[in-house]
């Protein structure tokens, strides 16, 4: 299958794309609170002008708890579409799931730790 790009196609993917940050954003608690994690890590690391690896790291970081949130509400959502009634099996689905946001969040604090825990340190010995 030989489809040939359209600018149009792909600005639609991206409307998709942000109408779906914009519902995980109205709907999820824990999203909300990424996004406040999100901001004071950036806002941070700007204000004390961490390295560009350390960069990397923190992207890295972020990126991996809203991925993880993302595909925890996408099969929670699909879950509850199969099922309202309760399953067991969709119910261990959903909490491997919120799992994997927990490790990424989990990951996502030490990686900041190790980043930002020398800065504070270094300003605790001055």
């Amino acid at each position: 299958m030989n489809e040939r790009f359209e600018f149009g196609d792909r600005l639609r993917s991206f409307r998709v794309a942000l109408a779906g940050l914009r519902y995980l954003l109205a709907s999820e608690h824990n999203t909300r609170l990424h996004l406040g994690f999100t901001v004071a890590a950036a806002g941070l690391g700007a204000l004390i002008g961490i390295t560009l690896n350390e960069w990397r790291w923190l992207m890295l970081a972020i990126a991996l708890v809203w991925v993880s949130e993302a595909f925890n509400t996408a099969l929670e959502r699909l879950g509850d579409a199969v099922s309202l009634e309760h399953d067991p099996t969709i119910g261990r689905a959903k909490d491997v799931a919120a799992t994997a946001v927990m490790f990424a969040a989990l990951a996502s604090a030490l990686i900041g730790i190790s980043i930002f825990g020398p800065y504070f340190l270094a300003w605790l010995a001055s």
